[in-house]
């Protein structure tokens, strides 16, 4: 058996792992106990956030003992440690935690295992639409909602475009582009359910030029991929990860139809003075 197939084993059990962890979300989701706190960075951390952490990072020991993990909720890790890994999982255990704070159900659970900087396995589960997306590379893109489990595709660019754009952040720059497109439709969309939405073939182009982390991108690119798209930076090469001391991604475009003419479109913007 390959590394590739042994990982393809992992994908359903991944995915119960999510949904698992989904679960405890949807328990403090529903109650009273909604406390929030700030994190170093200023940004909200919640009870859901830890809890959805220890789930994950407990099934996966019991499933890969040997793999290391990388959590935006665990231990911080150096640089020189973390890159002398081969592989490792790579968890956002809360991804929207600003929409979990305003209750309109866009956050999910990010999970992907990254393997000599690319994303091999990604598991996307969206806890309130009980809705998952996972994928493996080599291999097609499924959605798992109420209506079983269905196999998505990207879409064709064609005029107008439709663009999905953040919910709770909206950088300048992104004013930008979009008035460089013309006549476009707008999509917004919080956590990484923007990248799942490209996926499926509901949007065009997710582009995002303020920060994000490794972990926000990670299990959704791995599914973009698998579906036929792409995450690029601005000088249009593949995302890739633990290839730097920061965990920060830089600017970048989620793209459905790659063969669409996106060098036109990015060096159209004067990236140097935005």
């Amino acid at each position: 058996m390959t590394a590739l197939q042994e990982w393809y084993t992992w994908l359903e059990p991944l995915r119960e792992i999510a949904e698992t962890a989904g679960e405890r979300i949807l328990e403090v989701y529903r109650s009273s106990d909604f406390a929030v706190e700030a994190k170093d960075d200023e940004s909200p951390l919640t009870r859901a956030d830890r809890a959805a952490h220890e789930t994950i990072a407990a099934g996966l020991r019991r499933l890969t003992p040997d793999i290391p993990q990388l959590s935006e909720e665990g231990d911080d890790i150096d640089a020189v440690t973390r890159r002398s890994w081969n592989n490792y999982w790579l968890i956002d255990p809360l991804d929207g935690t600003r929409e979990f704070i305003k209750r309109n159900g866009e956050f999910t659970v990010n999970i992907a295992l990254i393997d000599n900087g690319r994303p091999v396995l990604g598991v996307v589960h969206a806890p309130d639409l009980a809705t998952t997306w996972s994928a493996a590379a080599g291999e097609r893109a499924y959605r798992f909602d109420s209506n079983g489990m269905q196999t998505i595709a990207t879409s064709r660019a064609q005029p107008p475009l439709t663009v999905v754009v953040s919910r709770s952040h909206r950088e300048a720059a992104i004013e930008n582009i979009l008035e460089r497109l013309g006549e476009y439709h707008e999509l917004s969309v919080g956590s990484s359910l923007k990248i799942c939405r490209v996926a499926q073939g509901e949007a065009d182009l997710y582009p995002r030029f303020g920060p994000t982390c490794e972990w926000d991108t990670g299990a959704a690119q791995c599914v973009l991929e698998a579906a036929g798209g792409n995450i690029m930076d601005i000088g249009l090469q593949q995302l890739r990860y633990n290839q730097k001391d920061s965990l920060l991604n830089p600017d970048f475009i989620a793209v459905g139809d790659v063969d669409y003419d996106w060098q036109r479109l990015v060096s159209a913007l004067n990236w140097e003075q935005r």
